[in-house]
């Protein structure tokens, strides 16, 4: 369990009552566990991999943006919940992990829905057109780089459209006013920005290390 600010029994309670993963994104969690090593937290959980891809179902998503790869988890699950004919664009820096998600975007028969771009994505998200309209995104990179990823997703957001933001509990830290730990304070901000932002209606759910859900207006 990620969300570990909850009660372990509670934790896998949760995980009891959410339909399960299925054998390749088992199989995928497993290889990035071998192949990443102490990275392999960056991966999503299973319950928030259900949720993003009810998310993506529920908005008739056809136009997504990931910001922040990996192994390729987090952009199955979305895929998945693409409205027909839709396509995604994921943004990353790393050809070595990314190679791992594209083989299993082939297995999944999603690859052909998704688009790789390489390189920081402050700067490549700067390039991506606003037209059409980004219907869904989610951030999930480097946390110092959040806002500015927000704002250039913000920018071509279709109206309407939602942001999925990820580990904005940092472990619950985020509630502790004692702790000044550099990450912990990034988030702090990070999450102070979006509610002072009068554009947006955003809810922070409690639902692995933190995911914040951001309705444009």
């Amino acid at each position: 369990m990620k969300a570990t600010y909850l009660d372990p029994a509670v934790g896998q309670y949760v995980l009891a009552h959410t339909t399960p993963p299925d054998d390749l994104l088992e199989r995928l969690a497993v290889e990035t566990r071998a192949a990443t090593g102490g990275h392999a937290g960056m991966q999503i959980s299973p319950e928030q991999g259900r949720f993003m891809t009810m998310i993506a179902q529920m908005a008739g998503a056809a136009n997504v943006v990931e910001v922040g790869t990996f192994t390729g988890y987090s952009s199955i699950c979305l895929a998945r919940g693409l409205a027909p004919g839709g396509r995604m664009t994921c943004f990353d820096v790393s050809e070595e992990w990314t190679s791992i998600a594209r083989r299993y975007w082939a297995e999944a028969g999603v690859a052909d829905r998704i688009e790789l771009v390489l390189g920081p994505a402050a700067e490549t998200l700067a390039r991506f057109p606003a037209d059409p309209p980004i219907d869904l995104a989610f951030i999930d990179a480097d946390k110092p780089g959040y806002p500015v990823y927000y704002e250039l997703v913000m920018s071509r957001l279709a109206p309407g459209g939602v942001i999925i933001v990820d580990n904005t509990l940092r472990n619950g830290n985020v509630a502790d006013p004692t702790n000044d730990a550099a990450s912990t304070v990034v988030m702090r901000a990070f999450n102070d920005l979006v509610r002072g932002d009068a554009r947006v209606t955003s809810v922070l759910l409690p639902v692995a290390d933190g995911l914040t859900l951001i309705r444009k207006n």
